[in-house]
């Protein structure tokens, strides 16, 4: 690092801190607005470009931050810190398979530490999961544990996988580590959830519920979701986007038929309708995307609470060359994510049912899919299932599932009524029905012609970064229509919330 003085290094070194305490806040736009004047006055400040990289990933960002990352190895390339931020852009932008071989060169290098090791192989494994090399994920997950025994997310990845049977062993291993009183709390919520699909597939459901309910208790704790203001969100969405609203701005947007965003619930059967629909020759999955939820917050500002946006109305500020511009930026940015030039592509993020109207201003050609599953099943496979950091936090308690069901009905009543035939809703237990049948009614939606290939979407090779991913990978099957029965002892609260949700999803 060079700098012209002391005073012009002490300077720098104030405005760095002063960046890292608003990450340390989780204020990552002032964050990303300090590190990047910073870097105009003194751009060899290494140690800057390395935050200003992981300021950009955590705002998914992950061009940006791959291109900081490959800036700093221009100037190292065998720095362990610079390629562990360039693998972590990579994977950000789905490119999985060049950080496998990246992950064993630094393992074969040599690592700094066991816990060290047992990261490289944990993100190693994730990224063999996601193509789809399971046995070799397997192996991964495995060295992980060998190096450190403990390692809650390892074990949880084994679960993750779906198809992974744990071993006696296995399973007095994950309780033993669960019982050390040193144990860190991230390392106890993902033992528990694994330990509650061991139980699960031995049959033993009372076990693994109170494994499921424990780790989801451990989160609810550090989670800053609120029912009420995912309901105070939905309230205000309604009452901007009238059907008088989308009257007035008809035509506006850009005239791109190119994305088909599949949307809903977690765990409601999207990826599986998104594999379905990649394996037509004329489209591309580009898994879950976070353009449009990005735009959303700065346009709307987002509620610390939920994650959700916080002024929906600014939305109505937008020009009709501002909302033209919008859909092209959405475009261009979400080129990078398509790698076999077809026509379409997939923008499978469940979470955008609360941009539908946002994405009709900006993008009014696009498709939009919405895919339901019936209520119990599906808010019982988001209770079992741990997603990543600040995601979904509405999983971790039977009333906040069955409250945000509800939220996301209502809504989707609304986006239908102010924009009819707008999207088409998909039932999860219809596809598993009458697969074809289901297919033809999607495709014909889409202005596609009949693939044969989608009835035989689990052969199509590609990346899945979903928990469902090796699901997907199988010829469709009925298991997931009554998984929720062997829990219903335990499943009262869900149910008594969910309420009449329960005979009016269909509706």
């Amino acid at each position: 690092m060079l700098f012209r003085s002391r005073q012009h290094r002490d300077n720098a070194g104030a405005q760095r801190l002063l960046a890292r305490i608003h990450l340390d806040l989780n204020d990552l736009e002032s964050a990303e607005t300090g590190l990047e004047a910073l870097l105009a006055q003194t751009p060899d400040y290494h140690e800057a470009r390395l935050d200003y990289a992981m300021v950009l990933l955590q705002q998914q960002k992950h061009q940006l931050a791959r291109q900081q990352a490959e800036r700093l190895l221009d100037h190292d390339p065998t720095h362990r810190d610079y390629l562990k931020q360039y693998a972590a852009a990579c994977i950000g932008l789905g490119d999985h398979e060049p950080v496998i071989d990246l992950y064993g060169r630094l393992l074969e290098s040599g690592c700094r530490s066991r816990g060290e090791a047992a990261d490289l192989h944990l993100w190693r494994a994730n990224a063999l999961k996601v193509v789809g090399r399971r046995d070799e994920a397997v192996a991964a997950y495995r060295a992980a544990l060998a190096a450190r025994p403990g390692h809650g997310a390892a074990w949880f990845g084994l679960a993750n996988l779906k198809t992974y049977r744990f071993s006696d062993e296995d399973i007095a291993s994950m309780r033993a580590a669960a019982a050390q009183p040193e144990v860190q709390e991230m390392d106890l919520v993902y033992l528990n959830y694994a330990l509650g699909k061991a139980l699960e597939d031995r049959g033993d459901y009372e076990s693994s519920w109170h494994c499921y309910e424990r780790g989801g208790a451990l989160r609810r704790t550090a989670s800053r979701y609120r029912p009420e203001v995912a309901e105070a969100c939905a309230l205000r969405l309604k009452q901007v986007f009238s059907a008088e609203v989308f009257a007035e701005r008809r035509g506006w947007g850009a005239p791109d038929a190119a994305p088909i965003f599949i949307l809903g619930l977690p765990r409601s059967g999207s990826t599986l309708v998104e594999q379905i629909l990649a394996s037509h020759a004329e489209v591309e999955g580009a898994q879950e995307l976070t353009e449009i939820d990005r735009y959303a917050a700065e346009l709307c500002g987002r509620d610390p609470d939920g994650r959700l946006p916080q002024n929906p109305e600014a939305l109505l500020n937008l020009s009709v060359d501002q909302a033209r511009a919008l859909g092209a930026r959405y475009l261009a940015e979400t080129a990078v994510y398509r790698r076999l030039g077809r026509p379409h592509f997939i923008d499978k993020m469940p979470n955008n049912f609360w941009h539908i109207g946002l994405i009709h201003l900006i993008l009014p050609q696009a498709k939009i899919i919405d895919v339901r599953r019936e209520p119990m099943a599906c808010g019982f496979s988001n209770l079992k299932q741990l997603f990543g950091a600040h995601h979904q936090e509405f999983t971790y308690a039977a009333g906040d599932m069955a409250r945000h069901y509800r939220i996301y009905l209502d809504l989707m009543r609304h986006w239908q009524a102010v924009l009819p035939g707008r999207v088409l809703r998909v039932h999860y237990e219809d596809v598993v029905a009458d697969l074809e049948s289901a297919v033809r009614r999607m495709l014909d939606h889409c202005g596609l012609p009949f693939d044969p290939g989608c009835l035989t979407f689990h052969q199509t090779p590609r990346s899945v970064r979903t928990p469902s991913s090796e699901q997907v990978r199988q010829p469709i099957g009925r298991d997931g229509l009554v998984q929720w029965e062997n829990y219903a002892p335990w499943l009262a609260p869900l149910r008594d919330e969910l309420g009449d949700a329960l005979t009016t999803y269909r509706a």
